[in-house]
């Protein structure tokens, strides 16, 4: 598994090294001894119990088997899997086309009630107009080399915007200002993005607010991230996807999220920053 930004993947990667060395105290084995058994170099195990490099599914069978703990195998295979799939660069997440990608957040997105969500590179997807997110896709197929399904993939997230009219659910969006100026598909999806910003901003389970530019502000920009209900953050990076489900790491972004949404406008406030985006890309015409 690759090295991971954030420390819920380590703290994974770890717990289970710690346990597989737990497994080996209790059979009364030495790290020379496990490795002898198992046909091992020895630093392979040292390896391991430190985290510096993590098992493969086989190696904790052949582990277990060797300490007589063939019980817990099954459930530390289990843990290794978890760990792996915290932290999934965007080459494998996509290897199956952008549509295969839309579609795996779905189940996400379906069980949860209360979305937050911070945005400062491009405006949240469930925000996008068509146009939109047909420019920000052909951009990273093109970009990766993707398999040419953009229109399926298109298809997929405006499909998934429908729960933004679903019952039972809320959603907070914070974008920074800069975003509404960021050139996705030229001036002309700009300013139909922009429109459509102000109207779905002022449906009943949305909030949107917007982090002005300022030279004075206290709190600065961050990754964008997904918050679903308290049980799992959603981070987007250069490299990969990050999953957070560590609480105490969900709690940091919930903060940062607060503080965020202490420093947006909201409401005519908000709609100002985005007339005002809209004349500067309108001049651009």
């Amino acid at each position: 598994m690759p090295n991971s930004p954030s420390s819920s993947a380590q703290a994974a990667r770890q717990a289970l090294a710690d346990q597989l060395k737990e497994i080996r105290t209790e059979a009364r084995l030495t790290a020379k001894e496990l490795a002898a058994a198992a046909g091992w170099d020895r630093t392979k195990i040292s390896h391991i119990e430190h985290g510096r490099r993590p098992p493969s599914a086989l190696d904790i069978r052949t582990w277990c088997q060797v300490c007589g703990a063939e019980d817990q195998a099954e459930d530390l295979v289990a843990s290794l899997h978890a760990a792996e799939g915290m932290w999934v660069e965007w080459r494998r997440m996509e290897r199956g086309g952008l549509k295969q990608a839309q579609e795996s957040v779905l189940p996400l997105f379906e069980r949860t009630r209360v979305f937050r969500t911070y945005s400062s590179w491009l405006l949240p997807g469930l925000l996008q107009t068509e146009d939109y997110t047909r420019a920000v896709l052909r951009a990273v197929q093109q970009r990766r080399g993707l398999v040419d399904d953009v229109e399926a993939a298109v298809a997929v997230r405006m499909e998934r915007q429908q729960i933004l009219r679903r019952p039972g659910r809320t959603f907070a969006f914070l974008v920074e200002e800069s975003v509404l100026r960021t050139g996705v598909g030229g001036p002309d999806v700009m300013l139909r993005q922009l429109d459509h910003l102000a109207r779905v901003g002022s449906m009943p389970s949305v909030s949107f607010g917007i982090v002005p530019m300022r030279s004075d502000r206290v709190t600065r920009p961050v990754e964008d991230f997904w918050i679903h209900d308290a049980e799992e953050v959603s981070v987007e990076l250069v490299s990969g996807y990050l999953t957070i489900t560590h609480p105490r790491e969900i709690a940091m972004y919930a903060q940062i999220f607060t503080a965020l949404a202490d420093a947006a406008v909201y409401g005519l406030r908000a709609r100002r920053l985005i007339d005002a985006a809209r004349r500067a890309v309108a001049a651009q015409r």
